[in-house]
């Protein structure tokens, strides 16, 4: 018993349907974030010689009101063209992280619009549970986690600085445009490293989010069972509905017996009941047969109504093995057929 409520088996397509539909599925933070860092720095890269335009158009701008009288107006310009070179430098670059967010989740579970994340659950608000989840396993490999990322990527960024740092007596020989030129390679250098380890980071992260996902969701085997009922249905009532349908079919088929030209037996344990309406069908029809007690009950309505019962072991046998009930016997049979049901005619006249 205590086997079948350990959760050791891996969840069912069900199962992870379901946590589906409720938001729940398997998601890194890191791939998305990795995503965005990389996005990002693609377009800064590319969009730096469009920055830099703008910057000297902007550095231009601001320099042209040295000496000049600062009043209401010229202020309220200053604002609103410093509004627009702004909005200008980093709408492209918003759009772009925007997306790129986007396209970071969808790419790990696919394309998923639920709201259930989002609505309130007053169950949820536990302190003593929140408590918990505070110190949970989760929660301390997430801040190893963010630690060492930190760490690593601060140390990277530090040796690189450092270098960098070697050549800062150069740049006051430099002029400003290659002042931004400088820049421009080095954050290019520092930008491609950190993403390096972001990446590293990102696909560890992506491994562990899956396993973690999947081991969340495991089920116990007494947890498959149920399933399995409540989808394929309690096998204990399928059989009986089963049983029930027999039952309704033996009574229809029993029904039909009195309707028989002649029963044919083998004699005791074989009994088919035959009927040939020549308005309505094409050949003799099986409308009834059975076994052992059912064909003692086929022969005992026969005898009831005054159906010949006709022995023919070999015939009988034939006729319950390949035709089904309500089926016309097939064409090897109709002679056989035939001959029982000419005696059976020529039986009814001669009476």
């Amino acid at each position: 018993m205590a086997d079948d409520m350990e959760k050791t088996e891996e969840p069912t397509s069900r199962k992870l349907e379901n946590a589906r539909k409720e938001g729940n599925v398997a998601k890194s933070q890191e791939v998305s974030g990795f995503a965005i860092l990389l996005v990002g720095s693609i377009v800064l890269i590319f969009y730096l010689k469009y920055i830099t335009f703008y910057l000297e158009e902007f550095f231009r701008y601001y320099t042209s009101f040295i000496g000049v009288e600062l009043t209401k107006n010229i202020v309220f310009g200053i604002i609103i063209k410093s509004i627009y070179y702004i909005f200008i430098l980093l709408a492209p670059i918003v759009l772009a992280l925007i997306i790129a967010g986007i396209i970071g989740n969808v790419a790990q579970f696919g394309f998923l619009f639920t709201v259930k994340p989002i609505i309130p659950k007053f169950s949820k608000i536990n302190p003593i549970k929140g408590l918990k989840n505070l110190f949970s396993l989760k929660k301390i490999v997430e801040g190893i986690k963010t630690t060492l990322k930190t760490f690593i990527a601060f140390l990277v960024g530090f040796w690189l600085f450092f270098g960098f740092l070697q050549e800062f007596p150069k740049l006051e020989l430099m002029s400003f445009l290659e002042q931004l030129k400088w820049f421009e390679d080095k954050a290019v250098i520092l930008i491609f490293s950190l993403l390096g380890v972001f990446f590293v980071f990102a696909i560890i992260d992506f491994t562990y989010q899956k396993y973690s996902y999947k081991k969340s969701l495991r089920m116990s085997k007494q947890e498959i069972k149920d399933e399995y009922k409540q989808t394929e249905g309690n096998p204990e009532i399928k059989a009986k509905i089963r049983q029930l349908q027999r039952e309704m079919a033996k009574k229809r088929m029993m029904a039909e017996v009195p309707k028989a030209d002649v029963v044919i037996t083998n004699p005791t344990h074989y009994a088919v009941a035959i009927r040939y309406d020549k308005t309505q069908d094409e050949a003799p029809r099986v409308i009834a047969k059975g076994i052992d007690n059912l064909a003692l009950k086929i022969k005992e309505i026969a005898r009831e109504h005054g159906i010949m019962i006709v022995e023919n072991p070999p015939l009988a046998r034939e006729l319950y093995k390949s035709v089904e009930v309500d089926q016309i016997i097939p064409p090897e049979l109709y002679k056989a057929v035939a001959e029982v049901l000419a005696y059976v005619y020529k039986a009814r006249q001669s009476s």
